[in-house]
């Protein structure tokens, strides 16, 4: 809550203070405000009395600004614990999604799981009628067979020409015609090998096994079905490990790296994982980079497709001197972070210096410009310069009529002033 006073002015010092004080509620930078200030000041000194119904004047009669906040406005600075981290936000999907498709065309027989059933490796999902497929395997086993058996004979043929050649007994015609015959028994035996692979595997894609461990996502083929070779039959989701691709600014590409801790929520409930990947390079149209992240998931608790948000844990440091980060301000002109400290019971813009950034909690490490215990002004309560008075409800004494808030001062003249007709008294 805020409230700025000034008294009217009853001299020319006082109104050039009265001038003073209307820029402090005109919204104007800080700097420029004190520098009002301090002007109305020296205008001033020549002299002048308050006005009865103004709050206590200064020195020369000039009216001090003065503001009232709430005790929400105000936090003091003090040790905690912050964790720096690059938040990311994205959604969950499982690490493999494998897609089953006919290896043959035939009419299925049967289909054995259906849409969320868990299978494992190597599982039966679906059979084709596979009548054609057998019989053609029974005939290439035993068109190796034949040839196995001509192999043999052909090479016995050759073994005896060997030796009735070396004793003269038969012309040299005849060993090579042998030799001939078991060339092309081998011949016959590798085409009867090949032939046999062919139908074992024709008759083996007649089972459509599961690839992989995982859970039926879809089933796309019914029993008594028609299918062509390459129809997609069923959707395989590996759900063991999930994975979030985020997007992260490029300012932050260098400090997410390979193995970092990500804890995030999802579906009420926290998760850690690890960073698993970097994209080597920056998107040129949004000027980040992405970050991939694998999640355990071995229990299923998470599903593919849940939005999840969280951040890249950097560090952690404990016993840090924090403020909230509502209470840090930027200078325009340098950039320059300041708070806005209660020293006393005045305003004071003191320069500080900040170090890690904990955006979770809201907090900010103070390296240098505040001590612990000092109090700082938070949030957005309006424009306020250095010197203004400050009274914080809930924490002045209180009296008058109706449990108002009153605090008294004295004036130039030693004397005790108390609140104008109609407005509560300020210091």
């Amino acid at each position: 809550m805020l409230s700025v006073v000034a008294c009217k002015p009853d001299t020319p010092g006082m109104a050039a203070a009265a001038q003073a004080g209307s820029v402090l509620g005109a919204g104007g930078r800080d700097h420029a405000d004190t520098a009002a200030v301090d002007t109305a000041a020296r205008q001033a000194r020549g002299g002048g009395r308050p006005a009865g119904g103004g709050a206590g004047g200064g020195r020369g009669g000039r009216p001090t600004p003065s503001i009232t906040l709430a005790s929400s406005d105000v936090a003091t600075a003090k040790r905690d614990t912050i964790v720096e981290a690059v938040p990311i936000t994205g959604d969950l999907h499982p690490i493999e999604t494998l897609e089953i498709r006919a290896r043959i065309e035939g009419n299925l027989d049967e289909v054995l799981v259906r849409e969320g059933q868990h299978v494992s490796a190597g599982q039966l999902l679906a059979r084709f009628e596979s009548s054609e497929q057998e019989s053609a395997q029974r005939s290439a086993e035993a068109d190796r067979a034949s040839a196995q058996t001509d192999l043999a004979a052909a090479q016995w043929n050759l073994d005896q020409s060997q030796e009735l050649f070396k004793a003269g007994a038969i012309a040299e015609r005849d060993l090579k015609v042998a030799q001939q015959t078991l060339d092309a028994a081998k011949a016959k035996l590798a085409a009867a090998d090949a032939r046999l692979r062919s139908t074992s595997v024709a008759t083996r894609d007649t089972r459509v096994v599961a690839p992989a461990n995982g859970v039926i996502e879809k089933r796309l083929a019914a029993s008594g079905e028609h299918v062509t070779r390459g129809t997609s039959m069923f959707t395989l989701v590996r759900n063991q490990v999930l994975e979030l691709a985020a997007s992260v600014p490029e300012r932050q590409a260098n400090v997410v790296r390979v193995g970092q801790a990500v804890s995030f929520g999802a579906m009420g409930r926290t998760f850690d994982g690890r960073v698993a990947r970097v994209s080597p390079t920056v998107d040129p149209a949004t000027r980040a980079i992405t970050v991939y992240v694998q999640v355990p998931n071995a229990d299923g608790t998470l599903k593919g497709g849940t939005f999840a948000s969280g951040r890249v844990v950097q560090r952690t440091l404990n016993n840090a001197l924090t403020v909230p980060a509502s209470a840090i301000h930027q200078a325009q002109e340098t950039g320059q972070p300041y708070v806005y400290r209660i020293a006393g019971s005045m305003v004071d813009i003191t320069p500080v210096q900040i170090g890690a950034v904990d955006e979770r909690a809201g907090r900010v490490e103070v390296l240098s410009g505040v001590t612990e215990g000092d109090r700082v002004i938070v949030g957005n309560v309006g424009t306020l310069g250095r010197g203004m008075q400050v009274s914080i409800l809930g924490a002045e004494d209180r009296g008058g009529r109706g449990g108002g808030f009153r605090r008294s001062g004295r004036n130039a003249n030693g004397g005790t002033e108390g609140a104008g007709r109609g407005a509560r008294a300020r210091p």
